[in-house]
């Protein structure tokens, strides 16, 4: 049992580093089209390039926290996410990560759909929708789940302590 434990923290480790790759590409490519956009001329496809390029940025921010996420949880910490309050903390982590980068997401689209296809603003503000109704689930999750915390304080001691040592 203890090689397979082995075996899968190897691969958390080799996901967490791809991740962090992509992200690292993705970061080279925004800078590169916000820089062409901006040597290119101040006007509106520069604009609208400048857009693209938060866009590749937002999308970077949540490769990058999920390689964080996973080395942290999975490589250094070995967690058992069995508890309720790691499983509160593992997922509020990347439920931060997955609205901020959808809602840059939803906002660049609209400013697309506004300069390019006023038609595609309703894909656009179902974006935004479905962004809202995820805050709300995961606030929802967030109240449901205190209550189960609330029966093991000595779980959110312990996530504390771990915290501290990272």
């Amino acid at each position: 049992m203890n090689a397979w434990m082995r075996f899968f923290k190897v691969v958390h480790g080799v996901m967490a580093f791809l991740f962090a790759c992509a992200a690292l590409m993705l970061i080279a490519i925004a800078t590169r089209t916000g820089w062409l956009a901006f040597v290119g001329g101040l006007d509106q496809a520069a604009a609208q390039a400048i857009i693209e390029a938060v866009g590749l940025l937002a999308a970077a921010v949540v490769a990058l926290q999920i390689a964080e996420t996973i080395f942290e949880e999975e490589v250094i910490r070995n967690a058992d996410i069995s508890a309720p309050t790691r499983v509160r903390r593992f997922l509020s982590r990347f439920f931060v990560v997955v609205i901020v980068a959808l809602a840059i997401e939803g906002l660049v689209a609209t400013f697309q759909a506004l300069h390019e296809n006023p038609a595609q603003l309703l894909y656009a503000a179902s974006l935004l929708v479905a962004v809202g109704i995820l805050l709300a689930a995961w606030g929802l999750f967030i109240y449901l789940n205190r209550s189960a915390e609330e029966l093991e304080p000595e779980a959110m001691a312990d996530a504390k302590r771990e915290d501290k040592k990272i």
